[in-house]
């Protein structure tokens, strides 16, 4: 166990929280309270306890196991949180919940037995769970993932008036089907392909991959999409920060942990196969367009 670096990780920790506060306060100062603080900072606050209590267990046994189990769990307890003290929810409560919920569970227990297949490690850790400072800054970032992504969706929840079920709702609840389809049916395409032992060594090129390079991450900005278009009629004031959702899950997925971190380890993989150089220029990178020829 080391704690190189402590200093620094500590303080990006206390930065990180503050930020999740801060946006969590600004962005439900216009909706319902719970104990007289906005319920969007009430519910940051649960996304940190969940995060914090779980890195405990996790960081004196130096395991990651659980780490995407916990994120999981962590938008069920915001949603859950919101929810109940919201209640009763209109209809676009209702059902913007329920899509919460089910993206929820379904990605977490695709994460979950993924992660258990490859042997209960996770290659994002393995410098960094001996590192316990480290290793909290990992857990308190999820946190701050969980606030910034569902905020569209706590925003809904936790909004004061609420308004007619128009164009917004039904548009956006089209772009979440329709996202939500891409992320589901692309993963379990990789998932079958990597099960079939004749395609060991080799890159999935079929299905939705022939559409783009990774359809998976398309479908989770389309998805988040979906419900910042169905939150838009009751946004007003500071309770506009909410577009972040869609937008930090664009900026995550294509700059930091997403297509960077898979596109490289592809490149060392493959880069020498000219059929891996002819899918990586003919294949959009996250957009979908129809395979040429």
């Amino acid at each position: 166990m080391s704690f190189k670096g402590a200093g620094k990780s500590l303080m990006i920790v206390i930065i990180a929280t503050a930020l999740g506060l801060g946006f969590a306060w600004l962005a439900g100062s216009g909706g319902i309270e719970i104990g007289g603080y906005p319920a969007l900072f009430a519910c940051a606050l649960v996304a940190f306890a969940v995060n914090w209590l779980a890195f405990v267990p996790s960081a004196i046994a130096q395991k990651d196991t659980y780490y995407d189990t916990v994120g999981a769990l962590t938008y069920l307890s915001v949603i859950g949180v919101a929810a109940y003290h919201a209640a009763p929810l209109d209809t676009r409560a209702m059902v913007v919940a329920a899509m919460v919920g089910i993206w929820t569970v379904r990605l977490g227990s695709f994460l979950f037995m993924r992660i258990h297949a490859a042997g209960g490690a996770d290659q994002r850790f393995e410098k960094i769970k001996v590192n316990p400072p480290r290793f909290l800054v990992a857990w308190t970032l999820q946190a701050v993932w969980v606030i910034f992504t569902a905020s569209a969706a706590l925003v809904i929840l936790t909004a004061q008036a609420s308004a007619p079920l128009g164009v917004a709702f039904w548009a956006g609840a089209a772009i979440w089907v329709i996202g939500f389809a891409f992320e589901v049916i692309a993963d379990d395409q990789k998932r079958r392909f990597k099960a079939d032992p004749a395609n060991k060594g080799k890159f999935i090129q079929s299905g939705l991959w022939a559409w783009s390079q990774h359809p998976n991450y398309f479908g989770e900005i389309t998805l988040w999409t979906g419900i910042l278009v169905m939150a838009l009629p009751l946004l007003s004031g500071w309770s506009w920060l909410a577009v972040i959702s869609p937008v930090f899950v664009y900026l995550l997925l294509t700059r930091i942990s997403g297509i960077n971190l898979l596109d490289g380890i592809g490149k060392g993989r493959w880069d020498d196969d000219p059929e891996y150089q002819a899918y990586r220029k003919n294949t959009p990178v996250l957009f979908p367009r129809p395979p040429k020829g």
